[in-house]
């Protein structure tokens, strides 16, 4: 089990994502009004827009609250000011972490986050201490019934796509940063809309770690995504399938 959003996966097994359901409406809500402040409220001309559509929709955000989240962004909300902020920092065994935060508040976040690395026995880093190790890339990812994967890998390197990973928890189609709205809209076409299209940090080199490292990990990413501010987590860790087992039994 990979690192960044393969950790939904786990977190889906546990089944804490009913439990967190607000929150993920919030963080979706919030990035819907940035993007909407950013490029306007139309999604046909704002990709960072209709990125945030198609995962608000993934994950059943209600209509009205997409419109309110649109309509505070393009100038009929309460006026908050959102800033985005990137941290950086190693969890344990050396893991490196990112993590993108929406915030209306600087000090609070920095404070929050760098309590929670330490924690979960990690430490928060300087700018730019980690993000070697990472790619930023464009990331489609499909259920897996919507194609085999070979119709998928054929449609995707087809769109322009670099990269497919086909497993039985879907299909993950990775490409240029600067590719994802063609390749996401090339894709949409044949199969319909993605469970998500979106910008990620990809680790350019996983670390793989044993049990004991593996549970302060995910202590450490589940701290992160509890936080209103963390809109999204990456790291550089696998964790082995018998592993992830003692781990899910054990929790």
């Amino acid at each position: 089990m990979a690192g960044h959003s393969k950790f939904k996966n786990i977190m889906h097994r546990k089944g804490a994502q009913d439990k967190k359901r607000a929150s993920t409406f919030a963080k979706l809500a919030k990035e819907i009004t940035v993007a909407a402040k950013m490029g306007g409220g139309d999604p046909a001309g704002n990709p960072r827009l209709r990125a945030a559509l198609v995962s608000a929709r993934a994950n059943r955000l209600p209509k009205d609250n997409v419109e309110r989240a649109i309509q505070k962004g393009v100038g009929g909300g309460d006026g908050t000011d959102y800033e985005e902020i990137r941290y950086e920092g190693y969890g344990p065994a050396g893991v490196a972490v990112i993590v993108d935060v929406l915030t209306d508040n600087r000090n609070r976040s920095a404070s929050d986050v760098r309590q929670i690395f330490s924690k979960a026995g990690g430490n928060l880093g300087e700018s730019g201490s980690v993000a070697f190790m990472f790619d930023q890339v464009g990331e489609v990812q499909y259920n897996a019934e919507v194609a085999d994967a070979e119709a998928m890998f054929e449609a995707a390197l087809e769109a322009g796509a670099d990269d497919v990973v086909s497993s039985e928890d879907g299909h993950e189609i990775i490409c240029a940063a600067d590719a994802l709205n063609e390749v996401s809209t090339s894709l949409e076409a044949k199969f319909g809309e993605p469970e998500s299209a979106k910008l990620i940090w990809k680790p350019k080199n996983l670390v793989e770690i044993d049990i004991d490292a593996a549970s302060g990990v995910l202590k450490l990413m589940d701290l992160l995504d509890d936080n209103d501010d963390v809109q999204n987590t990456y790291a550089n860790f696998d964790i082995a399938e018998d592993v992830m087992e003692q781990l899910s039994a054990d929790g």
